[in-house]
């Protein structure tokens, strides 16, 4: 259950960022990178892709584990809620 929704979550932020890529008032690098890391936890392919992006951009890496403790202690609590 807890991996189908780090998968639901992922998914919905990566789409969010998207759509924050077109629009001024979302952040959507953010929202990608927040969905990235949730999806990293559990997909092979997303680590690689994950693990690519740092290499090619290594400036962006401190910026990205930012993302990750974020969506980290995000997940943390929708799980806690979920199991009350």
């Amino acid at each position: 259950m807890k991996r189908l929704l780090k998968l639901i979550l992922g998914w919905a932020f990566v789409a969010l960022g998207i759509v924050g890529l077109v629009l001024p008032i979302l952040q959507g690098l953010l929202f990608i990178a927040i969905g990235f890391a949730i999806l990293s936890q559990e997909s092979e392919w997303a680590r690689r892709q994950v693990e690519k992006l740092r290499h090619r951009y290594p400036r962006l890496s401190d910026e990205f584990d930012t993302a990750a403790d974020k969506a980290s202690a995000m997940f943390k609590r929708v799980a806690n809620r979920r199991s009350e």
